[in-house]
């Protein structure tokens, strides 16, 4: 019995690792067949991962957040992957419920209707109903899907430690990062009873606001591969010429729109991570959203650390949003604080004078994603997801009502949260206490500047200089320093060596004394080396 187990075993390894060969093959020749040792366009890549397949759509999916780590050209073009995937054929999908409830699906539904809604890469989407009677969606995941994702991940990991820095695109973003967090979202999303808690945490979020609403879930019919729920038979955010048909006020649901999102954000600190069009419908007056496989969080020091940056912008504060990107961001090299200081003044100047009107968002949001790529510094990954939200809130909105503003809806709603929580005894007894001090020490001011000049007067006076050298000039300095004690050193051996060739030291090489010729050689080599090193960096800098 033994023994079959072990052969068992040992036939199921050598089956995977077969699979894994001819995967990485497939995976080889799609490289070879775009080129990729040619470089690596924003274009090609996007192309590449849509010929790979739909673990590697996911993946350019997730990359497409990091506008924080990857160019603004690769993150646009990655926007552009196609999320709708061959679907899977419907005996398939009748397998993954029937094994998923352990019995036939025509047991719950009354029909399943064989084309889908829509195919993604790890799900697809069915109308039916049940057979009490109720419209409804049935999520269905793609069966192996998570065998699939998990070997594609691993072989991916393999391929990145292989893979030459071509095109610069492995020095631009930290893939090993990016596949362990594609890995992490696929895992959730691939749980649907973490989609249905998303669902049930949304709904209890907003359900005090009559105007939104979630579609109604079964929980009784939802399993970890399968979720059922109610079918929205409504009118896509963005479809102005319905909604006008249906006499909806375009302006009041732009307004209500933000005025939710900005709740979800700065409120819950739970928000929808993917609010496009075709997740977000209006109906019987309402504003309903679905699809909560893609959410986001925040924690309650992001959002404080959030604000404070958004009060330094207001207030052309450089220090306070120097302070709030610091402490929101995740630093993965060296920060060069002179440098970080000078892109968020010129940041500043160019965004921070703007009216609240003239803000455009994305614009805005870019533009303080490169500064923080320049200076290595990363979001977590619930800001990089409210990045994407609000580009989408902001596409929405252009088309609906192009003359709402976001950013004057958020100041205005801040602003009146703040005002109406404000406790002004804390508020007035906080700014005694700053009075008191700034008048205390503002005292001792006349007697410091006294003790100050006279040990000017005196000779005594001492200033501590803190000088904080760019990389290049640190490299000059050390190079410089370098070849000057290797030459030294060198200088020493042929001396030393000149007066061991007065002796009569034996044995003898060539008439001179061994130890002499020992010193003579390496010298000329450790200069020949000197030489050659010198006129390659001068080729490889042209």
């Amino acid at each position: 019995m033994a023994d079959r187990d072990s052969k068992e075993t040992k036939l199921k390894r050598e089956q995977e690792k077969q699979e894994n060969q001819e995967r990485f093959r497939e995976i080889r020749e799609v490289l070879r067949r775009n080129k990729i040792t040619r470089g690596v366009t924003p274009e090609k890549l996007r192309l590449i991962l849509e010929e790979l397949g739909p673990t590697y759509i996911k993946l350019g999916q997730i990359m497409s957040l990091h506008s924080d780590i990857l160019p603004k050209a690769y993150c646009d073009e990655l926007l552009k992957l196609n999320s709708e995937v061959t679907p899977m054929p419907f005996e398939m999908v009748e397998d993954v419920i029937n094994h998923s409830y352990r019995q036939d699906w025509k047991d719950i539904f009354e029909w399943i209707d064989e084309k889908p809604l829509g195919s993604a890469s790890i799900a697809q989407v069915h109308r039916a109903r049940l057979q009490t009677g109720e419209d409804v969606v049935v999520k269905v995941q793609r069966k192996g899907i998570y065998d699939t994702m998990a070997r594609d991940i691993g072989l991916l990991h393999r391929l990145v430690k292989l893979m030459p820095p071509v095109g610069d695109f492995k020095n631009l973003v930290d893939l090993g990062m990016v596949l362990d967090e594609l890995w992490e979202v696929a895992q959730e999303e691939m749980d649907f009873l973490k989609e249905a808690a998303n669902m049930d945490e949304f709904s209890r979020n907003n359900a005090d606001i009559r105007y939104i609403e979630v579609p109604k879930l079964y929980h009784e019919y939802s399993t970890s591969r399968v979720l059922v729920m109610e079918y929205i038979d409504g009118v896509a955010i963005d479809d102005v010429a319905a909604l006008k048909a249906g006499g909806y006020d375009l302006d009041e649901i732009g307004t209500k729109f933000v005025n939710n999102y900005i709740k979800q954000v700065m409120d819950d600190g739970f928000f929808h991570a993917d609010p496009h069009p075709g997740n977000v419908k209006v109906r019987g007056g309402k504003i309903v959203w679905i699809d909560m496989g893609m959410m986001g969080r925040l924690s309650e020091k992001d959002r404080r650390t959030m604000t404070k940056g958004v009060q330094g912008i207001a207030l052309h504060d450089v220090t306070m949003v120097e302070n709030a990107v610091l402490e929101i961001g995740k630093i993965s090299g060296r920060v060069d604080r002179m440098q970080l200081n000078q892109d968020l003044k010129k940041f500043l100047n160019d965004y921070g004078s703007a009216s609240m009107g003239n803000i455009d968002i994305a614009d805005t949001l870019q533009a303080l994603m490169e500064i923080m790529k320049r200076n290595h510094i990363s979001l977590p990954h619930g800001v990089t997801m409210l990045c994407r939200g609000l580009t989408h809130m902001e596409g929405v909105l252009a088309k609906i009502s192009p003359d709402i503003n976001m950013v004057q809806i958020a100041v205005t709603r801040y602003s009146e949260d703040y005002l109406k929580n404000i406790d002004w005894k804390k508020e007035f007894e906080r700014s005694a206490r700053s009075i008191f001090r700034s008048a205390k020490k503002g005292t001792e001011i006349p007697s410091l500047t006294t003790d100050v000049l006279k040990e000017y007067l005196n000779g005594q006076a001492k200033v501590n200089v803190d000088l904080h050298s760019s990389e290049d000039l640190s490299f000059v300095v050390y190079s410089s320093v370098r070849n000057l004690v290797i030459g030294v050193c060198i200088a020493a051996l042929l001396v030393s060596s000149s007066i061991i060739c007065t002796t009569g030291m034996k044995p003898l090489i060539f008439g001179i004394p061994a130890i002499g010729f020992a010193g003579y050689a390496f010298a000329l080599a450790c200069s020949v080396f000197l030489v050659t090193r010198h006129i390659y960096n001068k080729i490889k800098n042209k």
